[in-house]
């Protein structure tokens, strides 16, 4: 291992032939970064020698305490409020410097990667973080370059992470809420992370930061997952968590371009990003096979996932430290993986969502004006005993199903999509996920070889040219046919045993729906908020 990695002297408390101790370690390995991690008890390996760690208090993003920071620069375009709370730039530098003289005084390690697969479009990413296994997390989420004349192409201005999980911020001084704090400056491309072990804020700042530098160069960016078959076909599947994005686009019959962030330019859609960031709650061999052999491997980082202290047998059932479970590991480790992250102009445009309520139905072809509609709404459910005081569904929105990464205007993000699909004329599907039969806790969640069998037909046209029946609450086109899926099914009034209740809960849903569209009134054309429920 070469000695210019780090810098630093080694302690006389140390084995003889372990990696140096160091004050600094710059682009270690996967194995290096799991013997520090080891080393510092920053989590254990599981029987497979995945690295299992937990994050303790924080199992989840902390959406109160995201900030951007106010400066001329950006200041007019951000789309302020609830998302995105201001920090002045005096705070932020305090902030900044705090966190500077903590790393200063801790073993940290750094990573230079890149994000973007398309060449044109890349940026530098430097991590800076007083965690081996956070770094590990980095060189599994993003592109780690193949060589250094990889990282020269890239934008000469790169994204700065600095990492400090172990500093509490100072609401006082600092101007934060609490002593957890994300703060992400636009123009400088400089993320603080303090108060906080969760690594999904890292991957999530980073999609923030390129949510806000690629529409301005005309590239519609998107949170969603992309695949692509033998012929060049793409397909993208939009969706918040739990609706099955990272699932359905891991298809062992097409190669998946990438799980989560892509962009969409004149050329076609590129990932932002080098691995999977996958919930593992529930994961089998079984029904999600690559997935469950992707988090089985040595690099695979497994966030809050319980372990068996004895057997170090992870138990993918087990949620009691959080729902939240997650792995993080490369492209390279699924054996679909497209190796150079890119697509074409999507043939089909898949818009998921697990509607708990039982009245959506599992397949509906979309109008653009749909399309845009549900894709501005960004619906999905949040189910019964999920969290205290929830004890029925309950609708959940999140504009262009990212709501807590846009830093701009959503009507900004619309506009992007709208013109790629004037252009393209993609297939445009809503896929429901979610429950049939009934509400949850009456019905149940649609079986996942229906959805599978619904996607397939869809991707290879089956559903295209068959025929469709009009859904009178929402206004969708449902097909009447669809192979390997039972007619009944397809048609979700049928499947509910009381018709009274069914009509009350849809007009319940549609309700909703309108409420939220409101909100957008005059920053969305009136055709694109037409096409919801009536």
């Amino acid at each position: 291992m070469s000695a210019g990695l780090f810098s630093g002297s080694r302690t006389s408390d140390e084995p003889p032939g372990l990696v140096p101790a160091l004050s600094h370690a710059v682009n270690l390995s996967a194995p290096a970064l799991t013997e520090f991690a080891l080393r510092s008890k920053e989590g254990m390996l599981t029987e497979s020698g995945a690295l299992a760690v937990e994050t303790g208090e924080h199992t989840g993003r902390s959406p109160e305490d995201k900030f951007i920071v106010r400066e001329d620069a950006t200041a007019d375009g951000v789309w302020w409020g609830e998302v995105n709370q201001p920090l002045d730039e005096t705070q932020f530098e305090r902030l900044r410097e705090k966190v500077d003289a903590h790393l200063r005084q801790r073993a940290t390690y750094s990573q230079d990667l890149i994000v973007c697969a398309d060449p044109r479009y890349r940026y530098r990413v430097r991590v800076e973080t007083e965690e081996a296994w956070v770094a590990q997390f980095a060189r599994n989420l993003f592109i780690v370059p193949a060589s250094k004349a990889e990282v020269a192409e890239a934008d000469d201005a790169k994204i700065t992470i600095l990492h400090a999980p172990s500093l509490e911020a100072d609401p006082v001084t600092d101007g934060t809420r609490s002593g957890t704090a994300i703060v992400l400056h636009l123009s400088k491309r400089i993320i603080l992370i303090v108060g906080t072990h969760y690594a999904g804020e890292v991957k999530k700042s980073v999609f923030t930061l390129l949510q806000h530098a690629l529409p301005a160069r005309g590239i519609a960016t998107m949170h969603c997952s992309a695949n692509r078959d033998a012929q060049g076909n793409t397909a993208l599947f939009f969706g918040l968590s739990g609706t099955g994005k990272t699932t359905l686009s891991n298809d062992p019959n097409r190669m998946l371009i990438g799980d989560d962030e892509h962009g969409w330019t004149d050329d076609g859609v590129f990932n932002f990003e080098g691995g999977c960031y996958a919930k593992t709650i529930g994961l089998n061999g079984t029904s999600e096979p690559m997935i469950f052999a992707a988090t089985n491997r040595f690099g695979t980082i497994l966030e809050n996932v319980v372990v068996d202290p004895n057997s170090r047998i992870p138990d993918f059932a087990d949620d009691s430290l959080t729902q939240n479970t997650r792995a993080a590991y490369p492209l390279t480790f699924l054996p679909n993986a497209a190796s150079d992250g890119q697509g074409g102009h999507p043939t089909n445009i898949l818009l998921l969502t697990a509607d708990a309520f039982g009245v959506l139905p599992p397949v509906a072809k979309l109008s653009r004006e749909q399309a845009l509609y549900y894709f501005l709404l960004g619906y999905t459910s949040k189910l019964a005993g999920t969290e205290r005081g929830v004890d029925e569904p309950e609708s959940t929105f999140s504009a262009c199903f990212a709501a807590p990464f846009l830093p701009l205007p959503p009507a900004r993000y619309v506009e992007l999509l709208d013109e790629r699909l004037r252009q393209h004329h993609s297939n445009l599907w809503l896929i429901n996920t979610g429950w049939t039969g009934g509400i949850y806790g009456v019905g149940h969640r649609m079986e996942l070889p229906y959805t599978r069998a619904i996607v397939t037909a869809g991707l290879n046209g089956d559903l295209t040219n068959g025929s469709f029946e009009h859904d009178q609450h929402f206004g969708l086109a449902v097909p009447t046919k669809c192979p390997g899926v039972p007619a009944e099914v397809l048609n979700p009034r049928a499947t509910w045993s009381d018709a009274g209740s069914f009509v009350r809960v849809a007009r319940r849903l549609a309700s909703d729906f309108r409420a939220q569209a409101d909100q957008f009134t005059g920053q969305i054309p009136a055709d694109i908020l037409a096409a919801g429920p009536s």
